[in-house]
């Protein structure tokens, strides 16, 4: 493989803004081709990258995915389609990453994780936690053993989801493929599962759209296997946002609270002793920089799609109690 990665966008909206400013910074990257259904949609993200207004356009992926050589593309549109997109990029031998979360349910995770292991190609999410100091260092703290056996996890997200969502596709089960929970509340729920490695035996769940055609408060009770317990607590009608992650183990607590982490321990006596280790934070990285890396042999995939498969299957038994009204089990 030569020694810069042509890539092609799909999705041209709010967050493939982001992608691209990260692209960027990347000098092995080159971005060759848009598509954008939305000749709107196009035409604000261009206003945003006028450096790319020179790049072919095309209305669908499937256009684009003929006509233009590609190693890779990164994947920014509506839940919904990811499948398609990943499945057909993946036949035409090309690497993936995609947005959050990976596809819609259980059933296609594991096609499309069982493809790119056929095609022996990199199938990524852009989960951006993982590349979080804070939680890189939680999980380096908790694999050490330093919080003994983890025995519960303590997890609140909350934002204006529900106005700042209003009128657009992620409100639309359609192409949504599912409200808060599956949208930035993928967020948490990975980043639990990723810094513990704890697998879900059985869920409780309690929702409420408030009046969405999609969920948008979540309450989540969860058994682990081995025995730890998770609470959590997705809040899609509060305002602004707030993210509270806990981790308590037998021996030690640690405090997740933005950038900063807490490391909560027993003096011999049994007192609490609680140290700031922020400062230990000493990682750089970003999904994108990752996944051109990965796929010039530089390094591992960071998030790689089991993540996606795992929160597929704790969301879709968490939909599934609280249709129901009684616990699920997570079907593996």
């Amino acid at each position: 493989m030569a020694s810069r990665v042509k890539l092609g966008l799909i999705g041209c909206g709010g967050f493939m803004r982001a992608h691209v400013w990260r692209l960027a910074g990347v000098k092995s990257a080159r971005i060759e081709a848009l598509v954008e259904p939305s000749r709107r949609n196009l035409k604000r993200f261009l206003g945003h990258h006028p450096e790319l207004a020179d790049l072919p356009t095309f209305a669908s992926h499937g256009e684009m995915l003929g006509r233009v050589e590609l190693d890779g593309v990164v994947i920014a549109s509506p839940h919904s389609s990811h499948y398609e997109q990943i499945m057909d990029a993946l036949g035409r031998g090309l690497h993936v990453l995609t947005e959050k979360p990976m596809v819609s349910d259980v059933r296609q995770a594991k096609a499309v994780i069982a493809k790119a292991k056929r095609k022996r190609r990199i199938l990524m999410i852009g989960y951006q936690r993982h590349y979080s100091p804070a939680f890189r260092l939680a999980r380096d703290t908790i694999a050490s053993g330093k919080l003994g056996r983890v025995t519960f996890v303590a997890a609140l997200q909350a934002q204006d989801w529900l106005r700042g969502t209003k009128g657009t596709w992620r409100q639309d089960p359609v192409l949504s493929s599912g409200g808060q929970l599956n949208d930035s509340g993928s967020h948490l729920l990975d980043v639990i599962l990723w810094v513990t490695d704890l697998t879900p035996d059985v869920v409780c769940a309690q929702i409420d759209n408030r009046g969405s055609k999609v969920d948008i408060l979540s309450g989540l009770a969860v058994r682990f296997r081995g025995g730890a317990i998770g609470s959590i607590a997705v809040v899609g009608d509060a305002p602004g946002w707030w993210e509270d992650v806990t981790f308590y183990g037998e021996e030690g607590s640690l405090y997740v609270r933005g950038d900063r982490l807490l490391l909560r321990t027993r003096t011999k006596s049994g007192a609490a002793k609680d140290q700031d280790i922020t400062k230990r934070l000493r990682y750089k990285g970003d999904p994108d920089k990752n996944f051109v890396d990965a796929i010039l042999g530089r390094d591992e995939p960071q998030t790689p799609a089991i993540c996606g498969l795992r929160v597929a299957q704790l969301t879709e038994a968490a939909w599934e109690s609280a249709r129901l009204g009684k616990p699920v089990k997570v079907k593996r």
